[in-house]
């Protein structure tokens, strides 16, 4: 069972740039999807960003121009880089790692203030 551990989240003020990170425990880590979601209070969790194991990228109209999310295969790390943030982007951040059976993390909090 691979895990997830996710780091970087924390109070950052309205216009802060934090960078996230998910670190996988599995060797097959280049072979996957990942993607990050998040979940603010009393909200549904919501997708955020997809990477592919090609490098493709897609993100959510929310985030598209704000965020980026990358990858380190030698790592095993998935990255989101949040520019320009907003007390809306206030919520847990999950990592996800898409397969037969998908793999989360145990979400890291993210506090925008102004």
């Amino acid at each position: 069972q691979v895990q997830l551990v996710e780091s970087g989240g924390g109070l950052v003020q309205a216009g802060g740039s934090p960078r996230l990170s998910c670190t996988a425990s599995e060797n097959a880590f280049s072979a996957h999807k990942y993607g990050w979601h998040r979940q603010a209070p009393g909200q549904q969790r919501e997708w955020v960003a997809n990477i592919w194991s090609d490098g493709t990228t897609m993100y959510a109209d929310s985030v598209k121009g704000r965020f980026t999310i990358s990858r380190d295969n030698a790592r095993k790390t998935v990255y989101l880089q949040m520019n320009s943030l907003k007390p809306e982007d206030t919520a847990v951040y999950y990592c996800r790692r898409y397969g037969v059976s998908d793999a989360w993390g145990q979400g890291t909090q993210v506090t925008v203030s102004l």
